[in-house]
């Protein structure tokens, strides 16, 4: 009898490999005793592999004949210990989830090995339909408490931290909405899901850098905010398999996308004419009625028509849907982050903001053992064990050289609050929404005693250092702190760490934005706010010459190479202009030695090109030798370097279009009247290696005139995909 149950295994397997479900139904049928048979290596049954391979039909089938026959086949778990209800949540199959939960309810209690229940796999990976539809099975009365031990894995995430860490924003918003106690629960390093958010500069606006082009799409585009939401089977299971199918033919995606964005400007409409204001994230993360800042209230109307209108064009003119819905998506993630830290903050606001931290909560129980709620206020270090209350003994003790080694600093005291994080990303509508509720925050220091201000300086967070220096409130005892090292904020604008954090390309360009960098914080305070030596007897000016070294030999080389490519160029162009500048076409009159064709127009513009070109390459060429023989010292990157950069740039590229236009003056002379029409492709053809050329000097010529003009670096953010 066993060697019948292998055969019957083996070849359940083979049928299942092979996607014949309904065979695999038909043995289901017959062979009850294969129900909770594990078939694979990994301990799958066949049940297992029908959900993975999305067969909703043959799932429906296999779950009404196991229940039939009621044994515990639904319970089976493999060798990572999940179930087929943790397959079905993690695809986000409404259909499957709803069939097999609804069959036992008590599935979604079981944890895999790594305490992970199904309705966790749903929101760790997104999926909003299928968690909505796991949570409604087990608490259909909005007045059953939840279960919050089914929201925590064994390392303490819940699924709040989740959903914040994937950008799964609209499921964040309704894990609030029904889980309201995780808010300001920690994981076991001690992180609240505010701190989570506050490590994702690039799910808010000012950690996002649109081009101008995308700039205008971005505001054109309308967002709703996020609204509760109930559960509707038919509709969610409608939306689980329509995910990534589209129900219209290819040709139709213009059509389509056309009638998108006339959706959203009804929405638009709808709610001008409901007068309801649409909430829209301002810098500060509160929210605010969206109206254009150039047009009167009553004009409003015809703004968002306008840009309806714009929308449309663009998909007509085929800028493309995929366009669209990329910054729609970018939109959405910003306006929805910035709703979600309202709702983690507003919760926090609840509690004192120097009120005591907490564990993790246990994933076997809601509660700790005296029966509170395992909670955590807005910062998560206990009172008297925050950095600030560091008694006086081992503030003389941090304070000797040396004395900044994290291995020295109890865990406890490791712990940085949000608004540290917030500053170190650069989130400035995290910095400014808690500095609005928790005014006290503006005191909270790291390990290293780094306040906001020197954490913002050290991580060359320009908009975060400019929004603390707006703020006069304890402004000089703020920008007057040192670090346990004895470094200023002036120390820190001078020390290069291993990144290259600065929005510009080339060794060059980022060692002036280093220097702007510095003297920028250098200005923007008293000289007396500052301690002239750290505990290791350094100045700022003495640790920005020995962390920019390996910086300035790599500019150095860099402009090297840039000028030797570029003068070669040059050198050329000054040979030609001389030669073409000498000659004079058609001849002279011998009886007077003026030009033959000094009357015709063209000559005109063969002269006075021909001395620009010669006149602007030699310029070109003796800047780019004044660049080859500099000192290549840190402080020639600030202006010096650059000017002498960016001139002899202009002047090539000044005299390559000088070049062309002699070049094509003077033939012009040499065809005749019924061939000159004929000619001007040739010019263009004759032209265009020289114009590639200069064309592909173009993007460093901007940034450096960019670079060189403005005032205050900008950081760069690392690209996320959508």
């Amino acid at each position: 009898m066993g060697v019948d149950i292998d055969t019957i295994k083996k070849d359940l397997f083979k049928i299942a490999m092979k996607g014949k479900w309904d065979e695999v139904v038909k043995i289901y049928k017959k062979n009850p005793m294969v129900h909770d048979a594990q078939i694979t290596r990994s301990g799958d049954t066949a049940l297992h592999i029908a959900v993975s391979d999305g067969q909703e039909d043959a799932v429906a089938e296999m779950v009404k004949l196991v229940q039939s026959e009621r044994v515990p086949a639904l319970r089976i778990q493999n060798e990572r210990g999940n179930t087929a209800l943790h397959f079905a949540a993690s695809m986000g199959s409404v259909a499957m989830c709803q069939q097999i939960a609804s069959t036992d309810p008590s599935l979604v209690d079981i944890r895999n090995f790594d305490g992970e229940t199904p309705i966790f796999l749903a929101a760790l990976h997104g999926r909003k339909e299928a968690f909505l539809c796991l949570h409604y099975i087990c608490f259909p009365s909005p007045d059953q408490p939840v279960n919050y031990s089914n929201c925590t894995r064994n390392d303490g995430d819940t699924i709040l931290h989740c959903a914040i860490a994937g950008d799964y924003f609209d499921l964040a918003f309704q894990i609030i909405h029904l889980y309201g106690d995780l808010v300001n629960r920690v994981n076991e390093k001690g992180s609240t899901p505010l701190h989570l958010l506050a490590t994702k500069p690039s799910a808010f606006r000012s950690g996002s850098r649109l081009q101008r082009f995308e700039n205008i799409i971005y505001h054109c585009i309308y967002v709703g905010e996020l609204k509760e939401e109930s559960y509707d089977a038919e509709k969610f299971r409608a939306v689980g398999k329509g995910k990534g199918v589209h129900r219209y033919p290819q040709n139709y995606k213009t059509c389509m996308a056309i009638l998108g964005v006339f959706q959203n400007g009804v929405h638009i409409v709808a709610n001008k004419l409901t007068r309801k204001e649409t909430q829209m994230p301002l810098s500060n993360g509160a929210g605010a009625k969206e109206s254009h800042p150039f047009f009167p209230p009553n004009y409003d109307s015809c703004f968002h028509f306008l840009k309806f209108v714009y929308l449309a064009m663009l998909v007509i003119l085929g800028q493309g849907s995929s366009g669209l819905k990329k910054i729609q998506r970018k939109k959405e993630k910003h306006i929805w982050s910035a709703q979600i830290m309202n709702k983690l903050l507003e919760s926090a606001s609840d509690y004192e903001y120097d009120d005591t931290g907490s564990k993790p909560l246990p994933s076997s129980s809601p509660t700790d053992t005296d029966g509170e709620h395992v909670t955590a206020p807005y910062d998560v270090i206990p009172r008297g064990d925050r950095v600030g209350s560091i008694n006086k003994e081992q503030q003389d003790k941090a304070q000797q050289p040396n004395s900044g080694d994290n291995k020295s600093i109890p865990d406890k005291w490791k712990k940085e609050t949000p608004i540290l994080i917030a500053a170190k990303n650069g989130v400035t509508e995290m910095v400014e929404k808690i500095l609005e509720l928790f005014p006290v925050a503006i005191h909270d220091m790291d390990a290293e005693k780094k306040n906001i201000v020197l954490l913002a300086v050290e991580n060359r967070q320009p908009h975060v250092y400019e929004l603390l220096h707006k703020r006069n409130i304890l402004k000089e005892s703020l920008f007057r702190k040192v670090d346990y090292e004895g470094n200023s904020a002036l120390h820190l604008a001078a020390k290069l760490g291993d990144y290259k954090p600065w929005l510009i390309p080339g060794a060059a360009l980022q060692m002036q934005w280093e220097i702007k960098w510095y003297e920028f914080v250098k200005d923007s305070m008293p000289a007396q706010f500052f301690v002239r030596y750290n505990n290791n007897n350094k100045t700022p000016k003495d640790i920005f010459t020995e962390t920019h070294t390996e910086l300035v030999k790599n500019g150095g080389e860099w402009l090297s190479k840039t000028s030797e490519s570029c003068s070669v160029v040059a050198a050329l162009i000054a040979t030609v202009a001389f030669a073409t500048s000498t000659t004079v076409p058609g001849g002279v009159q011998e009886s007077t030695g003026t030009p033959t064709l000094e009357s015709k127009p063209a000559f005109n513009v063969f002269a006075i090109s021909s001395l620009v070109a010669l006149c602007c390459s030699v310029t070109s060429v003796v800047m780019f030798l004044s660049i080859l023989t500099s000192r290549y010292q840190e402080y020639d990157f600030g202006s010096d370097l650059p000017n002498k950069l960016i001139l002899g740039l202009t002047s090539l590229f000044v005299s390559i279009a000088s070049m062309l236009v002699s070049f094509c003056a003077g033939h012009f002379f040499v065809l005749k009247d019924e061939l000159k029409y004929a000619a001007y492709p040739i010019y263009a053809v004759t032209s265009l290696p020289v114009t590639l050329f200069a064309m592909a000097q173009f993007p460093l010529y901007f940034d450096l005139v960019w670079a060189t003009f403005k005032k205050v670096p900008q950081r760069s953010y690392k690209a996320t995909p959508l």
